[in-house]
């Protein structure tokens, strides 16, 4: 049965673990700079999601058709089928999911996503970019947000596959690891943020704002199609 509300299970399957404690060097270490991240995250996260479609100069947002993920480990055709969304009439979670293919254990790799962006679009626009430093380098950065800004300006989504841990976590995310994918739609260059729609329903709303630096710092070990 397809839910009506938020789903808000467990994500990807068996994609949820617990997170371990943070050594006491590591949560006492530059508790400045920790303050100032905090804040960034918090102001990002109560900055007003603007009317989908929506650009200004340094502003630009994607039309998009969303659903929440359908099962507890669909994130990956739901963030799937978003992406397609933004260019055409959209197939099923369950057509996605069976293209992928995704199992009870999820999505295995971005490149999958990949290659059904490409077969449903007729396209070879989109290519996986892995991010296997933690953290990402700076040319890893400088890549992702120039990917961010050319495929929104594109219209094209972007599909993310992150790992979140319980010190690093989007607005609503519960206290452990989180193995997810979710969907770029828009970026604001005067601020450094990214739009994401997120299938997970852990958010109070199915779109926020996050910092750029949270989202670089989200995918490592795993990456992106763009």
């Amino acid at each position: 049965m397809i839910p009506t509300t938020k789903f808000k299970a467990a994500l990807c399957g068996l994609a949820l673990i617990m997170a371990a404690a943070l050594p006491v060097n590591a949560a006492t270490a530059a508790p400045q700079a920790a303050a100032q991240a905090v804040s960034a995250e918090a102001i990002a996260a109560s900055k007003p999601v603007p009317k989908l479609g929506y650009s200004t100069q340094t502003l630009k947002t994607l039309n998009i058709d969303f659903q929440y993920q359908q099962t507890g480990y669909w994130c990956g055709p739901a963030a799937t089928r978003i992406a397609l969304s933004a260019r055409i009439s959209p197939p099923s979670q369950q057509q996605l999911a069976n293209e992928l293919p995704t199992t009870t254990n999820g999505t295995d790799w971005i490149g999958q996503v990949t290659r059904v962006l490409n077969n449903h679009l007729g396209t070879g626009w989109y290519e996986t970019k892995e991010m296997p430093n933690d953290p990402p380098t700076q040319a890893q950065r400088d890549l992702l947000w120039r990917d961010v800004v050319l495929d929104i300006n594109n219209n094209y989504p972007i599909v993310a596959n992150i790992v979140a841990p319980a010190s690093n976590h989007p607005p609503g995310y519960p206290n452990y690891t989180i193995y997810h994918y979710f969907t770029v739609i828009g970026y604001d260059d005067s601020d450094q943020t990214v739009l994401i729609a997120d299938p997970a329903g852990f958010a109070p709303t199915a779109t926020y704002w996050l910092t750029f630096n949270q989202l670089a710092t989200l995918i490592p070990p795993k990456g992106y199609s763009a």
